[in-house]
């Protein structure tokens, strides 16, 4: 067995200055190239669409512990507080530029249909894009997406302190905006529901869902994650999935319920497995 950790580039606060936010070119031509070559060769069959995607999560954690390493970032919390502060300030700066260069060059595409928006689901909706909207995509006309899985080992009151006020004011510019992955939020639902435009929540297979059906009630997409390991899992135990899917789906009743399977990594060479979840998946949905 090998071992392997991080060396992070960031090893001592002093290099702070040393960092910069990321210059973005784009190749049009190499871009017109590609959409001509797709249109020429399956646009009698297909609507071929040009669409960007420049990011998936905005919640910048991710950046963080590569910049610094993950085991860092929590010493840092304690014996190192301003400097973080100042490291986290960087990190929305740079997102923020990022979305005004995307913004002001036309860089940006609608997600209000069939696209992939937060940690899963999809982005039909009749309220984006704005009112106003002119085919000049802004941000104020997409979906906006922020979770940090990085730091679910940090209490509610270091996540406000720490990561929240640093992702607020990006979220602040979406139209719509998800929250959430992995990290169970039940303990923090009360820092997370200040996000305007809030509408999609993550209740992962680590959050108590009960807690959070009664938090999140009928005002918000009880976006429910259950566990990948079913499909995983040397057997296949039907009648244990099917009663916790049945009991999820009851404590969730008066709720607005999409139900995910995702970050399957292995099916165990079974795709049987899946379409039969989801058989059980509809047959519970039904059954209420």
């Amino acid at each position: 067995m090998e071992g392997h950790t991080l060396d992070p580039p960031l090893k001592n606060y002093d290099d702070l200055d040393q960092l910069h936010f990321p210059q973005i070119s784009v190749d049009y031509d190499a871009t017109d190239r590609v959409l001509e070559l797709t249109n020429e060769t399956l646009g009698d069959l297909l609507t071929v669409r040009l669409r960007t995607e420049w990011w998936w999560s905005l919640g910048m954690t991710w950046a963080l512990v590569n910049l610094c390493g993950l085991a860092q970032v929590m010493y840092d919390m304690f014996d190192y507080p301003d400097e973080l502060h100042r490291l986290m300030a960087f990190l929305r700066d740079g997102h923020l530029a990022k979305l005004d260069f995307l913004e002001q060059n036309g860089l940006l595409s609608l997600d209000n249909d069939g696209t992939c928006v937060g940690s899963g689901g999809f982005g039909w909706t009749h309220e984006l894009p704005q009112p106003d909207f002119d085919d000049h995509v802004r941000t104020c006309d997409m979906w906006g997406f922020g979770e940090t899985q990085e730091t679910v080992g940090v209490s509610p009151q270091m996540f406000a302190e720490f990561v929240f006020p640093y992702q607020l004011p990006i979220l602040e510019r979406f139209g719509l905006n998800c929250y959430g992955c992995c990290e169970p939020l039940d303990k923090r639902w009360h820092i997370v529901q200040q996000i305007p435009n809030l509408c999609r929540v993550s209740v992962s297979p680590w959050a108590d869902r009960a807690r959070m059906a009664e938090m999140l009630g009928d005002r918000y997409i009880y976006s429910m994650k259950p566990r990948p390991t079913d499909l995983a899992m040397d057997g296949f135990d039907e009648a244990r999935i099917r009663a916790e899917l049945r009991e999820a789906l009851r404590v969730t009743r008066d709720c607005r319920v999409e139900v995910i399977m995702k970050d399957n990594h292995t099916i165990r060479n079974d795709p049987q497995r899946v379409i039969r979840w989801v058989q059980i998946a509809r047959e519970e949905a039904e059954a209420l």
